[in-house]
């Protein structure tokens, strides 16, 4: 069997790739399990619990392809920041991040067979307890047809939560769960009436954050 091959970073991408890890590492004392398990090409879509801003990096950073994290439309208007994000590929999403003009550049960038991160509870934790999913994920999943890939991290919101002004160097640590592929969901979901869509959106929401909980983490390596 052929091994995947590693999808190429930009010069961009790679720089701030390598500038996070050496970050997480030296500053946060990470730690990493089951990197493995996300595909080195194709897409897919890194759902994750979410505590801190310093969690789409340190979902992506362990992962060696380019991901393309979701940002602001409004940000791409500032001349700096939008030049970098574009380098970046990173997908401009609306206000609510998984509707309208942003739920399309999301599924155009899977169709492209890229890596989305994707947060099930929609916003951080405000006193980092694992939150109820939205149904958005849901849906982007049964338009899909990427795996899904449950992440928890853990640490961040002590190190950088909503209460924290200066990230604290805390040890963080990010877990990589089995790949979830929905087949008989996305089955259901071309057939099914309307109401029963909406349960499939709010069910597959459910699975992934049930996913997500049950990852305990076992010391694997300090990379």
């Amino acid at each position: 069997m052929t091994e995947p091959t590693v999808q190429r970073m930009g010069l961009s991408y790679h720089i701030g790739w390598s500038l996070f890890r050496c970050m997480y590492a030296t500053y946060f004392h990470w730690h990493v399990a089951h990197e493995d398990r996300v595909p080195l090409q194709g897409p897919v879509i890194l759902a994750s619990n979410h505590a801190s801003f310093l969690d789409p990096p340190l979902v992506g950073s362990p992962i060696r392809r380019p991901i393309n994290f979701l940002a602001r439309e409004s940000l791409f208007r500032f001349p700096g920041v939008g030049a970098l994000l574009r380098s970046w590929q990173a997908v401009p999403v609306d206000r609510d991040g998984g509707t309208g003009k942003g739920l399309k550049r999301i599924l155009e960038r899977l169709e492209q067979g890229g890596a989305i991160i994707l947060f099930p509870e929609g916003t951080r934790t405000r006193d980092g307890k694992l939150q109820r999913a939205h149904a958005g994920i849901g849906l982007t999943v049964i338009k899909s047809t990427a795996p899904v890939i449950p992440c928890r991290v853990f640490g961040t919101y002590k190190a950088f939560g909503r209460h924290v002004i200066i990230p604290r160097p805390v040890g963080v640590k990010v877990m990589y769960g089995e790949p979830m592929l929905f087949t008989a969901l996305r089955a259901e979901a071309a057939q099914c009436t309307k109401q029963r869509l909406k349960e499939i959106y709010q069910q597959v929401s459910d699975e992934i954050m049930a996913a997500i909980a049950k990852l305990e983490f076992e010391p694997e390596k300090k990379i």
